[in-house]
């Protein structure tokens, strides 16, 4: 185990029927597997898909899975998972694994750039993170990583998973996530830029109101025409309100953010 990779190993059978019970993989599959390591999950998937595609950064791990499965049945790409092209492989793929914590934040960021490619994602990483994803709004969970994916994906917490169900154990506990990404004519957003612009804005200063973390981005008056109380703070906005507002942003002439119209 190579520790800069920040990899700790699914063992437990009971949780790995788990998984791949939630997964339900089909033989006409197309699927991937992030950060398949000793192959706790792969060999399950392998035997009910016609063919695996997995990404493994390790090299010596990435080695033992191609010698213990035939090149027919996996292919194992060989390097980081943020810098992978998803877009190399079938559409309506399917994306499972177990995600390395360290990077799990940036991977679930990434992976929404690529969601219309995609069937569904089941992953397993830290249960804060998680929590975080399907949090609610004016929650203590709810955040930048809750209202960026669940604009994109609508996605289910499934079950959690102990320590004691991987080695080496690791610190914190786990859980089970599905996502499945909304169709497009649901997103409803005009500029996609601009909405991420804004929700990083109204989170990066939590205890900031919508009229002071967005002054530079938009103006009260374009909050209230969008039914947007400037007073409000960003983490009690559902969703929809953020992509209403970026709308009514979008609509705007530039330049005068910083104003009251």
């Amino acid at each position: 185990m190579r520790k800069r990779f920040g990899q700790h190993f699914l063992v437990d059978r009971h949780f790995i029927g788990r998984i791949v019970a939630a997964i339900d993989p089909r033989p006409g599959d197309a699927m991937v597997e992030i950060g398949p390591g000793l192959g706790a999950l792969t060999a399950p998937l392998v035997d009910r898909l016609a063919h695996l595609h997995a990404v493994e950064i390790d090299r010596d791990l990435a080695a033992r899975l191609a010698e213990r499965f035939p090149a027919e049945r996996l292919t194992v790409h060989v390097g980081d998972v943020l810098a992978f092209d998803f877009a190399s492989l079938p559409e309506r793929l399917r994306v499972v694994g177990n995600l390395p914590y360290n990077i799990s934040t940036p991977l679930l960021f990434r992976l929404a750039g690529f969601a219309a490619r995609l069937a569904d994602c089941t992953f397993m990483l830290q249960r804060e993170v998680v929590d975080r994803m399907v949090a609610a709004p004016a929650t203590a969970d709810y955040g930048r990583l809750s209202v960026m994916l669940q604009h994109r994906f609508a996605m289910t917490k499934l079950f959690d998973v102990p320590p004691g169900a991987f080695r080496p154990r690791p610190k914190v506990d786990s859980a089970v996530v599905r996502m499945v990404p909304r169709p497009a004519d649901e997103l409803g957003l005009h500029d996609p830029a601009l909405f991420a612009a804004i929700v990083a804005a109204a989170f990066g200063q939590r205890r900031k109101t919508l009229r002071n973390a967005l002054s530079r981005i938009v103006g009260t008056g374009t909050m209230e025409r969008a039914g947007i109380d400037p007073g409000a703070r960003g983490e009690t906005l559902p969703v929809a309100d953020f992509v209403r507002l970026a709308n009514a942003a979008t609509a705007e002439p530039r330049g005068g953010a910083g104003s009251p119209g």
